[in-house]
């Protein structure tokens, strides 16, 4: 029924550096099956070559080009809506690192500013959120990689993207448009293209209902909730979203599509 199967990852196919049960094992059988394995991240803290060597080293031997995160895919849309943009970037090294490298001029002030990118940054401060503040008041335009709450981890959770955003339109009364990650059409639209397929084909695996499981369903693609992040029972009862499948990690979807005795 599907021929592409994109996974999120932190909360789907592990958490932090430990792998999550039935991951190895789907995936291998997902290949071996010809079915194409695509995943991606709203986190922009690691750039796709870091994400691909990650899995490989779980034991899930990715290519970069089956790896899409949230900050290349903000590098994709300036380079087409906004190629020689100044930007003043909220976020951490691989982020700037991918934005340098395709080109773009990386201020450290206000002046000059055409874009203020908000994204995940563990080193936010007072200065930063300043910066932003003049930037947008003198007419730079507010952006962001994911809309993500926050970001999990073994021990439970950090502050993401979302909170710094909140705090910039909270104090420049500014909407933050686009946000390129997950569950943007603008994700979907790159992956769509990648893989060159129709939604019908794909289906989204991930732990996120306002993320992976939304960005599915508004695409038209099949979608399966993993209890293994974010999402509870509970949580799924109460959010009015349906998802194809939901399971409690990545060994029921096998037992889903292949049969449990396979």
């Amino acid at each position: 029924m599907y021929q592409a199967f994109i996974f999120d990852q932190d909360g789907t196919i592990y958490l932090g550096d430990q792998i999550l049960p039935g991951a190895v094992d789907l995936i291998s059988r997902l290949r071996e099956a010809g079915c194409r394995t695509f995943f991606l991240s709203n986190n922009p803290t690691k750039t796709r070559e870091q994400y691909s060597s990650k899995l490989s080293a779980m034991g899930i031997v990715t290519p970069v080009e089956d790896v899409v995160n949230s900050s290349y895919v903000m590098v994709q849309w300036l380079l087409e809506n906004c190629p020689f943009a100044r930007l003043f970037v909220i976020g951490e090294d691989a982020l700037k690192h991918e934005l340098a490298t395709a080109g773009f001029q990386l201020l450290e002030s206000a002046a000059g500013v055409d874009i203020v990118i908000a994204s995940f940054d563990r080193a936010f401060d007072y200065a930063k959120l300043q910066i932003a503040f003049d930037a947008i008041r003198a007419g730079a335009r507010l952006v962001g990689t994911n809309p993500d709450r926050f970001c999990p981890t073994p021990s439970g959770g950090q502050p993401d993207c979302a909170a710094i955003i909140a705090a910039i339109e909270a104090c420049t009364g500014v909407k933050c448009n686009p946000i390129v990650g997950k569950p943007s059409p603008i994700m979907v639209e790159m992956i769509l293209s990648i893989l060159d397929l129709t939604p019908e084909k794909c289906l989204v695996i991930g732990d996120r209902l306002e993320t992976d499981i939304q960005m599915g369903i508004d695409a038209g693609m099949g979608t399966c909730l993993v209890l293994t992040g974010d999402a509870t029972r509970e949580t799924l009862a109460l959010s009015g979203i349906s998802p194809t499948f939901v399971v409690d990690n990545l060994g029921g979807l096998q037992a889903a599509l292949f049969g449990a005795n396979q």
